[in-house]
């Protein structure tokens, strides 16, 4: 197996990490990359493969777990309780509860509401240059997710405060600092939702989180803790994936001059998160001994799935480093797959399909005011600012 290294926080890297990924593409399905320790699936039908195979997993296995250090306890007491850091049978009891309350009626009927959320933003945005990702592309899937849970809109600022501190955790640029800010959003985080869950026990409301409290699958409900960490889970991944989705999609119809309207913008949405996807790297660890590609896995080894390398795969798409909307549909893996398939892929697609046209609608002349730049946020990507003319 060939060995490339390179530091997540270069800033060449940051800016383009596709030309390494064809690096490590072109040495096979597998390689390893020493500054995670990490060996990676590169190849299209290796993640594909991965996403899928029941010998890994999220969960760590219980001989490799290590003792929590005592100033991050608040934020893997939300953690320990994630449906994304689970496996069955309690990720399969926890994710058949959210989806009996996170219906696709009850997404489709966000429709209007994301529609109406669009056109105000644009009406409050100011006169000459504007950052469409303040304005814009924040506070869409933030202002969404604090009304499916019943929570005010004034309080979004603070929801993407705790969720930017939280998310930050798992970016390669993470210091004790980054940490102890982790921790205490988590803390503060809790405490807030520890007192609305309470409210809705006593007073239910047609609300997500009514919902979430309601349902219920061969008589078992969710606890506290489970809610608590389902509403972090639902607005952290759901924040930071659709931001980034949204900005990454934004320059990339700016910089190649491509139109979007209501009836292009499925398939275009699909292109975007093929091109480029918010979240480059997904771990799994190995359950049992396993024989993959060349490699023999043994039970505890971590892998990396690398869904940005998957989406540029020649093997897969023709001509992958080019933004081309009018491609032959073939099955990227922006939202992962298998039993971990994103929840809140319908949310964040009708997010991206509704918010969109309206913007290039509503602002036929729009165009880059600077080149964009990504931020330093890896495995995560996503822009630092989208600086926009009207």
């Amino acid at each position: 197996m060939h060995s490339f290294a390179q530091s997540p926080n270069d800033p060449g890297f940051v800016q383009d990490p596709y030309p390494f990924y064809d690096r490590l593409r072109a040495a096979g399905d597998l390689a390893y990359w020493p500054d995670y320790d990490l060996i990676c699936a590169t190849s299209h039908r290796a993640v594909h493969a991965l996403l899928r195979d029941r010998r890994f997993g999220r969960e760590i296995p219980a001989e490799l777990a290590r003792p929590v250090p005592e100033h991050l306890r608040p934020f893997y007491r939300i953690e320990d309780h994630s449906m994304l850091e689970l496996e069955a049978p309690r990720h399969t009891r926890l994710r058949g509860l959210v989806l009996r309350a996170f219906t696709s009626r009850r997404i489709a009927a966000l429709g209007p509401e994301i529609a109406a959320l669009a056109h105000r933003l644009i009406d409050d945005m100011p006169q000459g240059d504007v950052d469409l990702l303040t304005a814009f592309c924040q506070p869409i899937p933030v202002i969404v997710i604090a009304r499916l849970l019943g929570v005010p809109d004034d309080m979004a600022p603070q929801l993407l405060r705790w969720s930017n501190d939280m998310v930050a955790l798992y970016q390669a640029r993470r210091s004790r600092a980054i940490e102890d800010a982790a921790a205490s959003a988590a803390a503060e985080f809790a405490a807030f939702l520890e007192d609305y869950i309470a409210q809705r026990r006593n007073s239910p409301r047609d609300d997500l989180l009514s919902q979430l409290i309601a349902a219920e699958e061969a008589g078992e409900r969710l606890s506290t803790d489970e809610l608590i960490a389902t509403c972090v889970l639902l607005l952290n991944a759901g924040h930071e994936a659709t931001v980034h989705t949204l900005g990454n999609g934004i320059k990339a119809l700016l910089e190649t001059g491509t139109m979007i309207t209501t009836d292009t913008a499925a398939p275009i949405t699909e292109e975007i998160m093929r091109f480029d996807p918010p979240l480059h790297l997904f771990t799994r660890y190995a359950y049992e001994d396993a024989d993959l590609y060349g490699h023999v896995f043994r039970r505890g080894d971590k892998v990396a799935l690398m869904l940005g390398a998957a989406g540029r795969d020649p093997q897969v798409y023709a001509e992958p480093h080019r933004f081309d909307p009018t491609r032959e549909a073939r099955p990227h893996l922006a939202f992962g797959g298998g039993a971990h398939f994103c929840v809140g892929a319908p949310l964040a697609r009708l997010e991206l399909v509704t918010a969109l046209p309206i913007l290039f609608d509503r602002l036929p002349g729009l165009e880059l005011a600077e080149p964009p730049r990504y931020a330093d946020l890896y495995h995560f990507h996503g822009l630092e600012r989208l600086m926009v003319r009207r």
